[in-house]
């Protein structure tokens, strides 16, 4: 068993900030790698982020490469997306997501789930 919890999203202009974390109680995160999903409606989840489990070594897609950040606070046990200078086509909802595996391995791979937040770009 393992329960990843979201926080933050929200509201938020272009360019502007937020910042979205995910944690779990009773299971160490820095044992699995964690991704970011968004989705918008009617179109298909895209990864916009990951930290492996071993090394830390982040990866990005070129939507969102130079403004977003994922980190990892292990005496947290919590993992953070920074997102900076967002655009309205970074609406969606966002998920984090945990594999045991790798971070460019099958999206079957992510099998931990946290309950998505809403993050909409709007002025």
């Amino acid at each position: 068993q393992l329960q990843l919890v979201q926080s933050g999203g929200g509201l938020v202009q272009p360019g502007g900030s937020l910042r979205l974390s995910c944690s779990a109680s009773g299971l160490n995160l820095d044992q699995y790698a964690i991704g970011w999903f968004r989705s918008a409606p009617g179109k298909s989840h895209e990864g916009v982020s990951c930290i492996s489990r071993g090394d830390n070594i982040t990866y990005y897609p070129d939507s969102v490469k130079g403004r977003f950040t994922i980190s990892r606070d292990v005496a947290q046990n919590t993992v953070f997306l920074q997102m900076n200078d967002l655009k309205a086509e970074d609406t969606g909802v966002y998920h984090c997501a945990a594999s045991a595996k790798q971070c460019l391995g099958p999206f079957r791979d992510y099998v931990y789930w946290g309950q998505g937040t809403q993050v909409t770009v709007s002025s």
